[in-house]
């Protein structure tokens, strides 16, 4: 039987003192793909940020690749992040430093040293998303795609058994967003990593249909796929 990446119980999550979902109870396990829908505004992010500890659990039980959120220390945290993957709309990579070295900098931050292991694991992650032959460029040479998948390759760096992805093709053409999707399920599948993708894109959802969560009134409830396309 796999494990729960993520298990909430009963959680509440606020933005500050502002009750934003509450009740929430879902669970994810090892190699499961979910996509987490809702308007603007209906807890997507903030959710996300409770399970990658941006923002703390105060009310009821939650537990992220085996760490409990309750009362989490802030010096907690980074283990936390070393067993997960973050995916963002913006890509975030460090635009003063070419591709190696964004990520270099990340397996220096969480604890590696040695230089050929280092520079092994770079290859296998930008091998695995297509993009080696981009070791060497700065950020701003690429399009948005390849920096989509940098910022993927970036996620997958320390192994993690879980990804979370907010909105990672936002700033995507349709065709690139496509592309971005397939390589993301498929790493998925490859790697046995469980994905919680924040989305709005539908058309997505419709090309890869896989399980739902919706934020909507507070609430977070699973919904049938086919749910969402019928008039």
């Amino acid at each position: 039987m796999s494990d729960s990446v993520i298990k909430l119980e009963r959680a509440f999550i606020y933005q500050r003192n502002y009750l934003v979902l509450s009740n929430v109870d879902f669970e994810l396990k090892e190699g499961e793909f979910a996509y987490l829908i809702g308007k603007t505004g209906s807890g997507k992010s903030s959710l996300l940020k409770v399970l990658y500890g941006a923002l703390p659990l105060t009310e009821g039980f939650g537990k992220v690749v085996g760490v409990e959120l309750n009362g989490m220390k802030t010096g907690k945290i980074p283990d936390l992040r070393r067993h997960l993957g973050i995916v963002f709309q913006d890509f975030q990579l460090l635009l003063d430093r070419n591709v190696e070295k964004n990520l270099a900098f990340v397996l220096r931050a969480t604890g590696w040293s040695d230089k050929k292991l280092i520079n092994d694991r770079i290859d296998e992650v930008l091998e695995s998303v297509g993009m080696i032959s981009k070791k060497k460029m700065m950020p701003f040479r690429l399009s948005g795609g390849e920096q989509q998948r940098i910022s993927i390759a970036r996620a997958l760096l320390n192994d993690p058994k879980l990804i979370l992805a907010d909105e990672p093709t936002g700033n995507l053409d349709p065709e690139t967003s496509i592309e971005i999707m397939s390589l993301i399920h498929d790493l998925s599948k490859e790697k046995n990593v469980a994905v919680l993708m924040a989305t709005h894109d539908y058309d997505m959802i419709r090309k890869f249909p896989c399980a739902t969560l919706k934020c909507e009134d507070g609430k977070v409830q699973f919904t049938e796929t086919e749910s969402l396309f019928q008039a």
